[in-house]
């Protein structure tokens, strides 16, 4: 498959925003409960450092008119996020990934992250970190095959439909 990762824009806010909620509805990605708009998540973009960019992953026009939800162009988007706003995390980042439904599976989360650790590195990072559901198991498998390692479990992190979870620390040093 083929797939083209570039810089978001403003443009693919109410895509991003999409994506998003799709992770928060499917309770696979993220504690985050509260459904986004694409208006916030436009407002989102545009708070965004050069340090901490967004990128988007287009399919193939070929590809894309396979897919029936929406509009396919943009199948997965991801970040560098502040770590920790103390200067002396200043080279750790935080990543996140977001795959849109229909192209779980697919290799575009893998193209995404791979992207964001050359990314880290561009932006002279030291160390990409990043928190996720044990039971996420595809998650963490792509973690593992991209070099991250589990440095620990935070158990019952946060309460998620009643329910305490459990979330793993990655890290990968660049």
């Amino acid at each position: 498959m083929d797939y083209r990762v570039r810089a978001a824009t403003e443009a693919d806010a109410a895509r991003i925003c999409l994506i998003y909620n799709q992770g928060i509805e499917d309770r696979l990605a993220t504690l985050e409960t509260e459904l986004r708009t694409p208006d916030e998540r436009r407002q989102w973009l545009t708070t965004r450092s050069p340090r901490h960019p967004v990128i988007v992953a287009d399919v193939a026009q070929s590809a894309a008119s396979d897919q029936a939800a929406g509009d396919p162009a943009l199948a997965a988007w991801g970040s560098l996020n502040v770590f920790n706003a103390r200067e002396c995390y200043r080279h750790v980042a935080d990543i996140s990934v977001y795959v849109e439904r229909g192209w779980r599976g697919r290799g575009v989360g893998r193209v995404v992250l791979a992207w964001l650790i050359d990314l880290g590195r561009e932006h002279g990072f030291h160390k990409l970190v990043l928190s996720a559901f044990p039971f996420n198991q595809a998650g963490v498998a792509l973690y593992d095959r991209l070099g991250f390692r589990t440095v620990g479990v935070y158990k019952e992190q946060g309460l998620l439909d009643g329910t305490w979870v459990d979330t793993i620390i990655m890290e990968r040093l660049l």
